[in-house]
Protein backbone atom coordinates (compact mmCIF):
# COMPACT_ATOMS: atom_id res chain seq x y z
CA UNK A 1 0.00 0.00 0.00
CA UNK A 2 2.75 2.40 -0.91
CA UNK A 3 0.42 4.98 -2.37
CA UNK A 4 -1.66 5.01 0.80
CA UNK A 5 1.28 4.86 3.15
CA UNK A 6 4.45 6.11 1.52
CA UNK A 7 4.88 6.27 -2.25
CA UNK A 8 8.33 4.76 -2.61
CA UNK A 9 7.65 1.92 -5.07
CA UNK A 10 8.76 3.54 -8.36
CA UNK A 11 12.45 4.02 -9.06
CA UNK A 12 13.74 6.58 -11.57
CA UNK A 13 16.04 5.01 -14.11
CA UNK A 14 17.92 8.28 -14.60
CA UNK A 15 18.91 8.26 -10.97
CA UNK A 16 20.07 4.67 -11.19
CA UNK A 17 22.38 5.05 -14.20
CA UNK A 18 23.30 8.74 -13.81
CA UNK A 19 22.02 9.90 -17.23
CA UNK A 20 20.36 13.29 -17.69
CA UNK A 21 17.00 12.91 -19.39
CA UNK A 22 16.98 16.55 -20.50
CA UNK A 23 20.03 16.01 -22.76
CA UNK A 24 18.87 12.69 -24.24
CA UNK A 25 16.40 12.57 -27.16
CA UNK A 26 13.06 11.06 -26.20
CA UNK A 27 13.37 8.33 -28.84
CA UNK A 28 16.60 7.11 -27.26
CA UNK A 29 15.26 6.79 -23.72
CA UNK A 30 14.68 3.29 -22.43
CA UNK A 31 11.37 2.46 -20.66
CA UNK A 32 11.46 3.14 -16.95
CA UNK A 33 11.17 -0.20 -15.14
CA UNK A 34 8.49 -0.55 -12.50
CA UNK A 35 9.84 -2.02 -9.29
CA UNK A 36 7.01 -3.81 -7.49
CA UNK A 37 7.17 -3.58 -3.72
CA UNK A 38 6.64 -7.03 -2.14
CA UNK A 39 4.64 -5.39 0.66
CA UNK A 40 2.17 -4.05 -1.90
CA UNK A 41 1.79 -7.54 -3.37
CA UNK A 42 1.20 -8.96 0.10
CA UNK A 43 -1.46 -6.34 0.86
CA UNK A 44 -3.16 -6.97 -2.49
CA UNK A 45 -3.25 -10.72 -1.83
CA UNK A 46 -4.56 -10.04 1.68
CA UNK A 47 -7.28 -7.85 0.21
CA UNK A 48 -8.28 -10.60 -2.21
CA UNK A 49 -8.55 -13.19 0.57
CA UNK A 50 -10.45 -10.70 2.70
CA UNK A 51 -12.95 -10.01 -0.08
CA UNK A 52 -13.57 -13.69 -0.82
CA UNK A 53 -14.00 -14.67 2.83
CA UNK A 54 -16.47 -11.89 3.63
CA UNK A 55 -18.35 -12.44 0.38
CA UNK A 56 -19.08 -15.98 1.60
CA UNK A 57 -20.49 -14.59 4.87
CA UNK A 58 -22.72 -12.12 3.02
CA UNK A 59 -23.97 -14.82 0.65
CA UNK A 60 -24.83 -17.14 3.55
CA UNK A 61 -26.80 -14.42 5.35
CA UNK A 62 -28.65 -13.30 2.21
CA UNK A 63 -29.64 -16.77 0.99
CA UNK A 64 -30.56 -18.24 4.39
CA UNK A 65 -34.10 -17.18 5.40
CA UNK A 66 -33.50 -17.95 9.08
CA UNK A 67 -30.66 -15.43 9.34
CA UNK A 68 -32.77 -12.28 9.59
CA UNK A 69 -32.41 -11.36 13.26
CA UNK A 70 -30.72 -8.04 14.17
CA UNK A 71 -27.59 -9.92 15.21
CA UNK A 72 -27.17 -11.37 11.71
CA UNK A 73 -27.89 -8.01 10.08
CA UNK A 74 -25.01 -6.52 12.07
CA UNK A 75 -22.72 -9.42 11.16
CA UNK A 76 -23.65 -8.94 7.51
CA UNK A 77 -22.89 -5.22 7.74
CA UNK A 78 -19.49 -6.01 9.27
CA UNK A 79 -18.77 -8.48 6.46
CA UNK A 80 -19.77 -5.88 3.86
CA UNK A 81 -17.41 -3.33 5.43
CA UNK A 82 -14.54 -5.82 5.39
CA UNK A 83 -15.41 -6.75 1.80
CA UNK A 84 -15.11 -3.08 0.81
CA UNK A 85 -11.79 -2.90 2.65
CA UNK A 86 -10.48 -5.83 0.62
CA UNK A 87 -11.64 -4.23 -2.63
CA UNK A 88 -10.02 -0.98 -1.50
CA UNK A 89 -6.68 -2.73 -1.07
CA UNK A 90 -6.93 -4.17 -4.57
CA UNK A 91 -7.85 -0.74 -5.96
CA UNK A 92 -4.93 0.82 -4.10
CA UNK A 93 -2.54 -1.64 -5.79
CA UNK A 94 -3.99 -0.66 -9.17
CA UNK A 95 -3.61 3.03 -8.34
CA UNK A 96 0.06 2.58 -7.44
CA UNK A 97 1.18 0.62 -10.49
CA UNK A 98 -1.37 1.30 -13.24
CA UNK A 99 -3.30 4.55 -12.70
CA UNK A 100 -1.29 7.69 -11.98
CA UNK A 101 -3.95 10.13 -10.78
CA UNK A 102 -4.14 12.21 -7.62
CA UNK A 103 -7.94 12.18 -7.68
CA UNK A 104 -8.13 8.39 -7.99
CA UNK A 105 -5.57 8.16 -5.21
CA UNK A 106 -7.83 10.27 -2.98
CA UNK A 107 -10.81 8.09 -3.86
CA UNK A 108 -8.83 4.96 -3.01
CA UNK A 109 -7.76 6.41 0.35
CA UNK A 110 -11.34 7.52 1.03
CA UNK A 111 -12.70 4.05 0.27
CA UNK A 112 -10.21 2.43 2.66
CA UNK A 113 -10.97 4.95 5.43
CA UNK A 114 -14.72 4.42 4.94
CA UNK A 115 -14.41 0.63 4.94
CA UNK A 116 -12.14 0.29 7.96
CA UNK A 117 -14.10 2.93 9.91
CA UNK A 118 -17.32 1.03 9.19
CA UNK A 119 -15.62 -2.22 10.24
CA UNK A 120 -14.61 -0.80 13.63
CA UNK A 121 -17.99 0.88 14.16
CA UNK A 122 -19.79 -2.35 13.25
CA UNK A 123 -17.79 -4.17 15.92
CA UNK A 124 -18.94 -1.50 18.38
CA UNK A 125 -22.55 -1.96 17.22
CA UNK A 126 -22.29 -5.75 17.63
CA UNK A 127 -20.96 -5.21 21.15
CA UNK A 128 -23.87 -2.91 22.00
CA UNK A 129 -26.31 -5.46 20.54
CA UNK A 130 -24.86 -8.26 22.68
CA UNK A 131 -24.99 -6.08 25.75
CA UNK A 132 -28.65 -5.22 25.13
CA UNK A 133 -29.51 -8.87 24.42
CA UNK A 134 -28.38 -9.73 27.96
CA UNK A 135 -29.40 -6.58 29.79
CA UNK A 136 -32.89 -6.43 28.21
CA UNK A 137 -33.40 -10.11 27.50
CA UNK A 138 -37.20 -9.95 27.81
CA UNK A 139 -37.66 -7.06 25.36
CA UNK A 140 -34.79 -7.82 23.00
CA UNK A 141 -36.82 -9.85 20.48
CA UNK A 142 -39.25 -7.07 19.63
CA UNK A 143 -39.90 -4.80 16.68
CA UNK A 144 -38.24 -1.93 18.54
CA UNK A 145 -34.93 -3.78 18.49
CA UNK A 146 -35.15 -4.26 14.72
CA UNK A 147 -35.84 -0.55 14.17
CA UNK A 148 -33.03 0.42 16.52
CA UNK A 149 -30.63 -1.87 14.62
CA UNK A 150 -31.41 -0.35 11.23
CA UNK A 151 -31.16 3.20 12.57
CA UNK A 152 -27.80 2.32 14.12
CA UNK A 153 -26.55 0.91 10.81
CA UNK A 154 -27.70 3.98 8.92
CA UNK A 155 -25.89 6.35 11.31
CA UNK A 156 -22.86 4.08 11.29
CA UNK A 157 -22.45 4.11 7.53
CA UNK A 158 -23.16 7.84 7.25
CA UNK A 159 -20.41 8.53 9.80
CA UNK A 160 -17.99 6.22 7.98
CA UNK A 161 -18.76 7.86 4.61
CA UNK A 162 -18.17 11.29 6.11
CA UNK A 163 -14.79 10.21 7.46
CA UNK A 164 -13.88 8.69 4.11
CA UNK A 165 -14.81 11.86 2.23
CA UNK A 166 -12.41 14.05 4.24
CA UNK A 167 -9.35 13.43 1.98
CA UNK A 168 -11.37 14.33 -1.14
CA UNK A 169 -12.78 17.44 0.58
CA UNK A 170 -9.32 18.81 1.30
CA UNK A 171 -7.96 16.94 4.32
CA UNK A 172 -4.96 15.70 2.34
CA UNK A 173 -1.29 16.51 1.90
CA UNK A 174 -1.04 16.65 -1.89
CA UNK A 175 -0.20 20.38 -1.87
CA UNK A 176 2.13 20.24 1.13
CA UNK A 177 4.05 16.99 1.53
CA UNK A 178 5.41 18.09 4.91
CA UNK A 179 1.93 17.66 6.43
CA UNK A 180 1.61 14.02 5.33
CA UNK A 181 1.01 11.30 7.86
CA UNK A 182 2.25 7.73 7.53
CA UNK A 183 -0.86 7.12 5.41
CA UNK A 184 -0.33 9.11 2.22
CA UNK A 185 -2.26 11.24 1.12
CA UNK A 186 -3.93 11.66 4.53
CA UNK A 187 -2.54 14.58 6.53
CA UNK A 188 -1.31 14.38 10.11
CA UNK A 189 -4.36 16.00 11.71
CA UNK A 190 -6.80 13.65 9.98
CA UNK A 191 -4.72 10.58 10.87
CA UNK A 192 -4.39 11.72 14.50
CA UNK A 193 -8.16 12.28 14.76
CA UNK A 194 -8.85 8.80 13.37
CA UNK A 195 -6.32 7.23 15.76
CA UNK A 196 -7.79 8.95 18.83
CA UNK A 197 -11.31 7.96 17.76
CA UNK A 198 -10.18 4.35 17.40
CA UNK A 199 -8.70 4.35 20.90
CA UNK A 200 -11.91 5.81 22.34
CA UNK A 201 -14.00 3.16 20.55
CA UNK A 202 -11.77 0.42 21.95
CA UNK A 203 -12.19 1.85 25.46
CA UNK A 204 -15.98 1.83 25.00
CA UNK A 205 -15.95 -1.75 23.67
CA UNK A 206 -13.83 -2.81 26.64
CA UNK A 207 -16.26 -1.22 29.09
CA UNK A 208 -19.28 -2.86 27.42
CA UNK A 209 -17.68 -6.31 27.48
CA UNK A 210 -16.81 -5.89 31.16
CA UNK A 211 -20.50 -5.19 31.77
CA UNK A 212 -21.41 -8.25 29.69
CA UNK A 213 -19.13 -10.39 31.86
CA UNK A 214 -20.80 -9.05 35.02
CA UNK A 215 -24.27 -9.81 33.67
CA UNK A 216 -23.22 -13.30 32.56
CA UNK A 217 -21.76 -14.11 35.98
CA UNK A 218 -24.87 -12.73 37.69
CA UNK A 219 -27.09 -14.96 35.58
CA UNK A 220 -24.93 -17.97 36.38
CA UNK A 221 -25.11 -17.19 40.10
CA UNK A 222 -28.90 -16.86 39.96
CA UNK A 223 -29.16 -20.24 38.27
CA UNK A 224 -26.84 -21.73 40.88
CA UNK A 225 -28.95 -20.34 43.72
CA UNK A 226 -32.17 -21.66 42.20
CA UNK A 227 -30.71 -25.12 41.73
CA UNK A 228 -28.65 -25.03 44.96
CA UNK A 229 -25.45 -25.72 43.07
CA UNK A 230 -23.52 -24.65 40.01
CA UNK A 231 -23.85 -27.30 37.35
CA UNK A 232 -20.85 -28.24 35.27
CA UNK A 233 -22.52 -27.07 32.05
CA UNK A 234 -23.21 -23.56 33.37
CA UNK A 235 -19.74 -23.27 34.85
CA UNK A 236 -18.03 -24.31 31.61
CA UNK A 237 -20.39 -22.10 29.59
CA UNK A 238 -19.49 -19.04 31.65
CA UNK A 239 -15.78 -19.83 31.42
CA UNK A 240 -16.08 -20.22 27.68
CA UNK A 241 -17.85 -16.87 27.48
CA UNK A 242 -15.03 -15.14 29.33
CA UNK A 243 -12.50 -16.84 27.04
CA UNK A 244 -14.43 -15.63 23.99
CA UNK A 245 -14.52 -12.05 25.26
CA UNK A 246 -10.80 -12.17 25.99
CA UNK A 247 -10.14 -13.39 22.45
CA UNK A 248 -12.26 -10.60 20.94
CA UNK A 249 -10.66 -7.82 22.97
CA UNK A 250 -7.13 -9.20 22.69
CA UNK A 251 -7.38 -9.59 18.92
CA UNK A 252 -8.79 -6.09 18.46
CA UNK A 253 -6.08 -4.54 20.66
CA UNK A 254 -3.17 -6.42 19.06
CA UNK A 255 -4.34 -5.61 15.53
CA UNK A 256 -5.39 -1.96 15.79
CA UNK A 257 -3.64 -0.27 18.72
CA UNK A 258 -0.07 -0.50 17.29
CA UNK A 259 -1.16 1.33 14.12
CA UNK A 260 -3.14 3.91 16.10
CA UNK A 261 -0.24 4.66 18.44
CA UNK A 262 2.34 4.74 15.65
CA UNK A 263 0.25 7.13 13.54
CA UNK A 264 0.21 9.57 16.47
CA UNK A 265 4.00 9.80 16.75
CA UNK A 266 5.25 9.14 13.19
CA UNK A 267 4.97 10.98 9.90
CA UNK A 268 5.91 10.54 6.25
CA UNK A 269 9.64 10.78 7.08
CA UNK A 270 9.46 7.63 9.20
CA UNK A 271 10.73 4.36 7.65
CA UNK A 272 8.08 2.75 5.49
CA UNK A 273 8.84 -0.68 6.92
CA UNK A 274 7.41 0.37 10.29
CA UNK A 275 4.22 1.59 8.64
CA UNK A 276 3.72 -1.69 6.81
CA UNK A 277 4.53 -3.70 9.95
CA UNK A 278 1.86 -1.87 11.99
CA UNK A 279 -0.73 -1.61 9.22
CA UNK A 280 -0.67 -5.27 8.18
CA UNK A 281 -2.10 -6.59 11.50
CA UNK A 282 -4.89 -3.99 11.35
CA UNK A 283 -5.71 -5.07 7.81
CA UNK A 284 -5.62 -8.75 8.77
CA UNK A 285 -8.22 -8.03 11.46
CA UNK A 286 -10.78 -7.97 8.66
CA UNK A 287 -9.79 -11.56 7.86
CA UNK A 288 -10.14 -12.56 11.50
CA UNK A 289 -13.56 -10.90 11.92
CA UNK A 290 -15.55 -13.61 10.06
CA UNK A 291 -13.89 -16.29 12.17
CA UNK A 292 -14.88 -14.51 15.39
CA UNK A 293 -18.30 -13.10 14.60
CA UNK A 294 -19.68 -15.28 11.78
CA UNK A 295 -18.22 -18.78 11.61
CA UNK A 296 -18.44 -19.27 15.39
CA UNK A 297 -22.20 -18.72 15.24
CA UNK A 298 -23.99 -22.09 15.11
CA UNK A 299 -26.68 -20.86 12.70
CA UNK A 300 -24.19 -19.47 10.18
CA UNK A 301 -21.97 -22.52 10.57
CA UNK A 302 -24.97 -24.75 9.94
CA UNK A 303 -25.79 -22.82 6.73
CA UNK A 304 -22.18 -23.09 5.63
CA UNK A 305 -22.15 -26.86 6.12
CA UNK A 306 -25.40 -27.21 4.21
CA UNK A 307 -24.04 -25.05 1.38
CA UNK A 308 -20.79 -27.02 1.20
CA UNK A 309 -22.08 -30.54 1.77
CA UNK A 310 -25.71 -30.30 0.79
CA UNK A 311 -26.65 -31.98 4.02
CA UNK A 312 -26.38 -31.55 7.75
CA UNK A 313 -24.79 -34.17 9.99
CA UNK A 314 -27.12 -35.69 12.51
CA UNK A 315 -24.86 -34.61 15.38
CA UNK A 316 -24.98 -30.98 14.24
CA UNK A 317 -28.14 -29.62 15.81
CA UNK A 318 -29.39 -26.25 16.87
CA UNK A 319 -28.48 -25.23 20.39
CA UNK A 320 -29.77 -22.38 22.53
CA UNK A 321 -27.75 -19.23 22.86
CA UNK A 322 -25.58 -19.12 25.96
CA UNK A 323 -23.18 -16.59 27.45
CA UNK A 324 -20.42 -18.26 25.46
CA UNK A 325 -22.03 -17.01 22.26
CA UNK A 326 -21.57 -13.35 23.15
Amino acid sequence: MSNLFQNDSLLNLDVLDGRNSSSTPSWELEPVPIIINPWDVLLCVTGTLMSCENAVVIALIIYTPNLRAPMFVLIGSLAFADLLAGLGLILNFIVIYIIDSDFVSLLSAGLLITAFSASVLNILAITVDRYLSLYNALTYHTERTVIFTYITLMLLWITSAMLGSLPVLGWNCLEDETTCSICHPVNKNNAAALAVTLLLIFALILQLYLQICKIAFRHAQQIAVQRQFMTTSHSSSTSKGVSTLTTILGTFALCWIPLAMYSLVADTRSPAIYTYATALPAICHSIINPMIYAFRNPDILRSLRIACCGCMPYSFTMRPRTPSDV
